[in-house]
């Protein structure tokens, strides 16, 4: 334990959310590399065009519940290196795939998605288990700021690298992703485990030890191993019962549906549209190539790392229910505005829509964008929530993994306007959502949330 007391709380906060880089740069990347392999390739088919990009989002479904699952039995900190080595292995598989090898890519694109799923599971969880209750909102909103410091960086590398040939800018873009990969995997090796797991599995002194790093007095440390224990009590005896029906029973049901349904709403309200594809976005507005739109994405990633700032700023002084649905509002009349000013303008400036995508994505990156896994990490009992938190970081990827696929099959069959409308439609029923199905959890302890929880299932039977 010695080394151990060596390690900084800013270290341990810092790599405890680094996986979210490797998450932004991966969901990024394909965004300025796509209009490359689409000439490199000679690619046309919607459909084809449609899998190559959401591949990630699809194998990440299936990593978010196993990785998830896998924590509870061998810890936060072995998952997240296991998921450094897969990430770095197939970013360099993905560089080197055979010429029009579009099977190849899109297979290999679904392994390294599993990689990109444990992170999305892995990281709010190990970030919330870490930070004290009046900070859990500001510290678990780092794993945002690394998602879009990784999707901006994907942005920048994919800018710079525009003007290599077609067949080397594309495989440059994409196994790049393997130095940030090492990056996470050395700077994991020396974080603690989270002192929720260590006590879980009987050692309540190496959990005390890392508390002693990210807390500033014994009595609050104390505190905070009683409370863990008592969860944990709890937890043992009903373990052997703890199955997948369990996350729907009566005590759980009424925090496992909020969290899985905010994580679910997140996507399918379509901000992944816009950042997989706003080059194609704008030049079909526009009429100009998409390899010309680079800087467009660019702008969008400035825009994500401003907002997921000003989230950590704001965090504990909103309600994350407040934050939500403002958030929700302004994004659904960001997508739904386009469409009905097209109506009534004849010859509207195409780049119209793209002011309001900026908007959208202005105010979707300082709400649901950071709360969406503030939520996930904060609102699950113990007993379920490793089940449960793979389980809506998988739904997330369902509906990340939908709207890559079907966005560009939908734009080829109606107006780009028409699309955003429905979506815009998607947010405002996910204010109506959080309204009357998410409970407040700023400012409470995990056990409270649990307890609070619980308490509600009872009275629901």
């Amino acid at each position: 334990m010695a080394q151990e007391k060596k390690i900084s709380s800013k270290y341990i906060y810092f790599f405890g959310s680094f996986g979210g880089i490797l998450f932004g740069y991966d969901i990024g990347v394909m965004t300025g590399a796509l209009p490359f392999l689409k000439n490199d390739w000679s690619l046309t088919n919607a459909s084809v065009i449609g899998w190559i990009t959401s591949a990630v989002m699809f194998g990440a479904i299936f990593g978010g519940s196993v990785a998830g699952q896998l924590s509870d039995k061998f810890g936060r900190k072995k998952m997240i290196l296991v998921s450094a080595v897969i990430f770095a292995i197939f970013s360099l598989l993905s560089m080197v795939s055979p010429n029009n090898g579009a099977l190849y890519l899109i297979i290999i694109r679904i392994l390294l998605g599993l990689a990109v799923g444990a992170a999305s599971a892995l990281v709010p969880a190990y970030m919330s288990e870490m930070a004290p209750a009046n900070a859990r909102g500001s510290l678990s909103g780092l794993n945002q700021t690394m998602i879009t410091s990784g999707m901006l960086l994907s942005y920048i590398m994919d800018f710079l690298l525009k003007g290599l040939p077609e067949a080397w800018g594309w495989r440059v873009m994409l196994g790049c992703a393997a130095i940030p990969a090492v990056i996470l995997f050395l700077g994991v090796l020396k974080l603690p485990e989270s002192p929720r797991f260590l006590i879980k599995n009987g050692q309540p002194d190496e959990a005390r030890q890392v508390l002693s790093y990210i807390r500033k007095d014994d009595s609050e440390i104390e505190a905070e191993i009683k409370g863990i224990e008592i969860a944990s009590t709890k937890e043992t005896k009903v373990a052997e019962k703890t199955s997948w029906a369990t996350l729907f029973s009566g005590k759980y049901r009424y925090l496992v549906i909020a969290g899985v349904g905010v994580a679910t709403f997140q996507q399918f309200q379509g901000a992944n549209a816009i950042f997989y594809y706003i080059p194609l976005i704008v030049a079909k507005a526009t009429g100009n190539s998409a390899s010309s739109a680079l800087l467009w994405p660019v702008i969008q990633g400035v825009i994500l790392v401003l907002g997921s700032l000003l989230y950590i700023v704001i965090a504990e002084k909103f309600k994350r229910r407040t934050l939500l649905m403002l958030g929700g509002t302004v994004m659904g009349l960001s997508f739904i505005l386009p469409s009905l000013l097209n109506l009534m303008i004849a010859n509207m400036n195409p780049i119209t829509i793209v002011v309001f995508l900026c908007i959208y994505v202005a105010f979707y990156s300082f709400t649901w964008a950071p709360l969406t896994w503030v939520i996930v990490g904060e609102m699950f009992p113990l007993a379920v929530r490793g089940r449960a938190s793979g389980l809506a970081s998988s739904m997330n990827w369902v509906g990340s993994w939908a709207v890559g696929l079907v966005f560009p099959i939908m734009t080829a069959a109606m107006a780009q306007e028409a699309v955003f409308a429905i979506f815009g439609v998607i947010c405002l029923a996910g204010v109506l959502f959080v309204h009357y199905c998410v409970p407040e959890t700023q400012g409470h302890t995990l056990e409270e949330i649990e307890e609070a929880g619980m308490n509600h299932g009872k009275n629901k039977d």
